[in-house]
């Protein structure tokens, strides 16, 4: 297995970790049961670290939309190089730094930290078709 696709299943455990803890704090917000329920007529909008929790979450689901689309046009292009993992490598590493830099309220750095994962995944598929020039 390459790199690129070794890190998509690491973003994938991240992902995992991250659905884990938002889960338990949210419950503890919430409580037992509604968070057991079909929360029919409760409002899903938490505070705190669960509110930011969970949108740190939500966040990675959307950069994980990008990063996959980058690693299968990589894998199935056969376009794999060690920019292109290197790339991959720096998106991992940025987006565990992106949950204490959401959670804690980093300004600016959550952004930096944000954008510099956006442009390895942009730069992934840049590559990928320069290579198929």
């Amino acid at each position: 297995m390459g790199a690129e696709l070794t890190v998509l299943a690491l973003a994938g455990l991240l992902q995992t970790v991250q659905f884990g803890i938002f889960s338990v704090l949210a419950q503890k917000q919430v409580g037992r049961r509604t968070a057991m329920g079909p929360r029919d007529n409760v409002s899903t909008a938490l505070s705190g670290r669960a509110g930011r929790f969970q949108r740190a979450f939500d966040n990675h689901f959307e950069g994980l939309i990008m990063f996959t689309l980058a690693v299968v046009v990589v894998t199935l292009g056969n376009a794999g190089s060690a920019f292109t993992a290197t790339c991959a490598w720096i998106y991992l590493a940025v987006r565990i730094l992106y949950v204490p830099a959401y959670v804690l309220g980093w300004v600016p750095g959550r952004s930096i930290i944000w954008i510099i994962g956006f442009g390895a995944t942009v730069l992934m598929i840049l590559a990928a078709l320069a290579s198929s020039l």
